[in-house]
């Protein structure tokens, strides 16, 4: 008689760490560790030919973990939580062994929202069901749950097989009472709660002498041991939640379906050998034989970086006649299948606009190794105006039919510069682009605050090469042209350039992550936010129009009242946004003192000028600075955000930028909503004209005191640590040591407010000369209150000079996620520009890691909201330590929980804050009433 079909379950994670443990580190060709991958490709493959050897029908897949959260962190949120972060050298690795299962022909499965033990209990009981043997390849023991007649787990740690027999062995119970035992006992590594004191062998003896958890339970008067059974009734709820927590779920869909498992074709020599050839596997290379050494020559010939030992993708000479220009569906579908076969492709998009929301596309370039690009025109014309022409092109639809497939392609890894702008662009399109890495990134994290990380900069950086100017191919001024009017040789030339260039800085750049330590702030913060950000700018926030005019008529008529008073003290009118002319007011004809001349003989009326004016009592320099800020006011926010609202949304799309701080940071433009004033009630107001749409309000969920409570933890302060655990106010404490209070003695509003400003710019490590001014007294009192504060928070004091000290030595201090933050200037030869950069040092980590933990919380939260239910709830903004969102009326109390929850926990385990992180969540019709 047959033997019946075979199928072997590969729980991929276990396979992953099994091979990074027992191996040594392995570095590719491009210096990016692969020794997990190696070692995985091997183990995998040895498998793969095992089952082929069988004599019956075998079938074969990997089966991953598609995310860190599944559903049952919506039965526990901290399900898990527990878990370390994977090691930094490991994090580059996972994309590699997705590449590595697709080159050998197997299909990996992973499922969002589950599980690889659900997926794996799934196949598991459709196979048995279908008279299937069954063998899953894994050490967990969640898993043995599953072990029954044709069904077995090969531990391949151990190197043991366990059948129904070697269960009851190894846990004292049959395989389907295993989930009892598994609840009882809890789990730490998985955050199971379980009953505290009951190990497995307690857990056994409960089951087998009692029955289920629920049997357990329902006899608690019958357990011997007065604590145990104390245990066990304290803790009841807690075991009904583990127990739902361990149970498999086995009715998943599955999708690819089982009979698809089947090993029925042998991997593709080509592919396979391209992969192994790239990343130095040269033992793994000769087992293809023949075949594998004709692939190797194959890539070699056509890709030089494939192979070690070839030229590095900096010295491939950029030959711009080289590149193609695609119009033709038959030579786009050549490109694709190139780019598949390779697993890699540097893409680019050419559009009409730099405002990627109202952006058309214009064309497309691709990349697939240095030296090889080519350009996709798709909505090019001839001629000007009236008498523009299409040019011979692919049709819109047709190219993006096609470049849908490669970008949303699994196994192909997406090269861009600043991508979440093509990302926007594309999902016009309904195009996703995943998976993906970011050159402005990579760069960001390897040198934030050294240099730019725009494309052009990086390229005569790295690569000794100037690109091609924009302006180059459309001309500038009145006799620029759109990008769709350039002739296609000088197009391709200058957009698959773009593409060139930006794959070869990938090469570069992505293997020195690792090296300097960086992966994990990338691969944690910066990469994964960068869809999260494209879905904002796509949503934008909507404006009151009404409501901007309203307050620039308003803003107009304060203009016009402060100006007519600046004309009375001045005897005179004279134009008051003319510098010039104010000075000429202010020194000339009243004569204030101090004043000084620039190198144009023209007085100064700068802020800090006239700040010391009024400081000093001038009025008419308060009135001045009055109008200025109103001006401000009205030109950057009321009037201007009226012209940047969306015709076709009605809503403003802010841009962020990922790259523009030396903090990480996020700032934003086009508008710039990191700069609306909130110290002054007119700044304020401006948010009243963000407002929600009908059956909507507008939440902000900001980060109470995020860089104090940093400062207690990094700094160690045992009183600042125990004020905030404790739930303390933390100024009026401040306030009580500074000014010589009884810790009883009240502290009045103004008292507190100074503390306040003591507290916040101490972090900043201002200057006695910059604590005076903010508090209007005088520098030797500043300077008293300064050593005052540090004598007593000594933990700071040391902070400080720790940092100065390391930044010193370094030039560059580091956030607690790792993330790098370079101080050139502390190596001026000018004592100003070293004294500044001291203060922004001792700032630099204490800011750098809220903004590490903002963005995490960013990246968790839509995940977070959709396994609640809630999505209807929108990410609008982030602004400085604040999360803004859009929220319908009848989700306001659940999606508060859900937004605190997420924001609270984002340092997660990685960071062990000896703090809490507090939030604070307002809701309101606009932004300004949700604060």
């Amino acid at each position: 008689m047959a033997n019946p079909p075979h199928l072997t379950l590969i729980d991929g994670s276990g396979f992953i760490f099994r091979a990074y443990h027992r191996l040594p580190p392995l570095t590719d060709p491009e210096g990016t560790p692969v020794g997990a991958v190696f070692g995985f490709t091997a183990m995998l493959w040895n498998l793969i030919e095992a089952a082929r050897k069988s004599p019956e029908d075998d079938y074969l897949a990997v089966i991953l973990d598609a995310g860190k959260t599944s559903f049952r962190n919506e039965l526990y949120p901290d399900y898990k939580a527990n878990r370390p972060e994977p090691p930094e050298d490991l994090v580059p690795q996972f994309p590699l062994i997705r590449h590595a299962v697709a080159a050998l022909g197997v299909p990996c499965i992973e499922k969002p929202n589950y599980e690889a033990d659900d997926l794996i209990a799934s196949y598991a009981e459709a196979a048995v069901g279908a008279g299937m043997a069954v063998t899953i390849v894994s050490s967990d023991k969640d898993l043995m749950q599953l072990v029954r007649p044709g069904l077995t787990l090969l531990d391949t740690m151990q190197n043991k097989r366990f059948a129904e027999a070697e269960v009851r062995e190894k846990w004292g119970v049959p395989p389907h009472m295993l989930a009892e035992v598994l609840a009882l006992m809890g789990d730490s590594v998985d955050n199971v709660p379980g009953v505290p004191g009951v190990g497995p062998k307690k857990a056994a003896d409960l089951v087998n002498q009692f029955g289920d958890v629920e049997q357990v339970l329902a006899s608690i008067d019958q357990v011997k041991g007065p604590k145990l059974k104390e245990n066990l009734a304290a803790h009841a709820d807690r075991v009904r939640l583990s127990r739902k927590l361990v149970e498999l779920k086995r009715d998943v869909p599955l999708d690819p379906p089982l009979e698809s498992l089947k090993l029925d074709h042998r991997e593709d020599p080509e592919k396979l050998a391209a992969f192994l050839a790239k990343h130095g596997f040269r033992t793994l290379l000769a087992r293809l034989g023949d075949a594998g050494k004709a692939a190797a020559a194959t890539i070699a010939a056509s890709d030089p970086d494939a192979v070690p030992g070839m030229a590095a993708p900096e010295t491939v000479p950029i030959d711009h006649g080289a590149y193609e220009t695609v119009t033709t569906p038959g030579r786009l579908d050549a490109w694709i299948d190139e780019a598949r076969r390779l697993g890699v492709v540097g893409f680019d998009t050419e559009t009409t606009s730099l405002d990627a929301v109202a952006a058309r596309i214009v064309g497309f370039s691709l990349a697939t190794v240095p030296g090889r690009a080519c350009y996709v025109p798709l909505a090019h014309v001839s001629g000007e105006g009236l008498l523009a022409e299409p040019v011979a092109q692919i049709g819109i639809e047709a190219a993006l039919g096609r470049l849908k497939g490669l970008l949303e392609d699994p196994a192909v890894l997406k090269v861009g510069q600043n991508l979440k702008y093509d990302m926007v662009v594309m999902a016009a399109h309904d195009i996703a682009i995943a998976p993906f890495d970011d050159t402005m990134l990579l760069s960001y994290a390897l040198a934030g605050g050294l240099h730019g990380h725009g494309m052009d900069e990086l390229s005569e950086r790295h690569l000794g090469h100037t690109p091609i100017a924009y302006k180059d191919v459309t001309g500038s001024g009145k006799a620029q042209t759109g990008f769709a009017e350039v002739p296609l040789d000088k197009a391709t030339a200058y957009a698959a350039e773009d593409a060139d260039v930006t794959l070869r800085l990938h090469g570069l750049l992505r293997p020195r992550l690792w090296r300097e330590r960086v992966t994990r702030v990338h691969e944690w913060c910066d990469r994964p936010l960068v869809p999260v950000l494209a879905r904002m700018e796509r949503r934008g926030v909507l404006v009151d129009r009404a409501e901007l005019s309203r307050m620039s008529a308003e803003f107009a008529g304060a203009m016009e009242r402060l100006e007519a008073e600046v004309h009375a003290l001045a005897g005179e009118p004279f134009t008051l946004g003319s510098p010039k002319q104010l000075g000429e007011i202010l020194f000339g004809k009243l004569g204030l003192p101090g004043g000084k001349k620039g190198k144009s003989g023209a007085w100064s009326t700068d802020v800090t000028e006239l700040e010391r004016l009024a400081e000093g009592g001038a009025d008419i320099a308060r009135l001045v600075l009055d109008w200025r800020q109103v001006q401000k006011l009205r030109s950057t926010y009321t009037e201007a955000l009226q012209q940047q609202i969306n015709p076709q949304t009605g809503r403003v799309h802010t841009s962020f930028s990922m790259a523009a701080t030396s903090t990480g940071r996020l700032a934003s433009t086009d508008p710039n909503l990191q700069n609306i004033p909130i110290r002054t009630e007119m700044g304020r107001r401006i948010r009243d004209a963000f407002v929600a749409p009908p059956g909507h309000v507008i939440m902000a969920a900001d980060y109470n005191q995020i860089e104090l409570r940093l400062m207690a933890h990094i700094a160690d302060v045992p009183e600042l640590k125990d004020a905030y655990n404790h739930g303390v106010d933390i100024h009026s404490l401040t306030a009580r040591q500074i000014f010589g209070l009884t810790p009883d003695a009240p502290v009045d509003r103004e008292l507190r407010a100074r503390a306040k400003t003591i507290n916040f710019s101490i972090i900043y490590g201002i200057s006695a000369f910059g604590l005076a001014q903010r508090l209007g007294i005088a520098r030797g009192e500043a300077q008293a209150f300064i050593e005052r504060y540090l004598d007593h928070y000594h933990g700071i004091r040391r902070y400080m000079a720790e940092t100065v000290a390391r930044v010193r030595e370094d030039a560059f201090v580091t956030t607690l996620l790792g993330r790098r933050i370079h101080v050139p200037m502390i190596r001026s030869k000018v004592q100003s520009e070293r004294a500044g950069a001291e203060r922004a040092a001792i700032n630099a980590p204490v800011q750098g890691t809220a903004a590490d933990i903002i963005k995490r919380a960013m990246v968790r939260m839509e995940p977070a909201l959709a396994e609640a239910g809630l999505t209807g709830v929108r990410m609008l903004l982030q602004v400085h330590d604040e999360l803004v969102f859009e929220v319908p009326e009848a989700d306001v109390d659940k999606a508060r929980d859900v937004i605190r929850n997420v924001m609270e926990s984002a340092a997660g385990p990685a960071l062990e804050l000896s703090v809490p992180l507090g939030v604070e969540i307002g809701t309101g019709p606009n932004w300004g009433a949700a604060h």
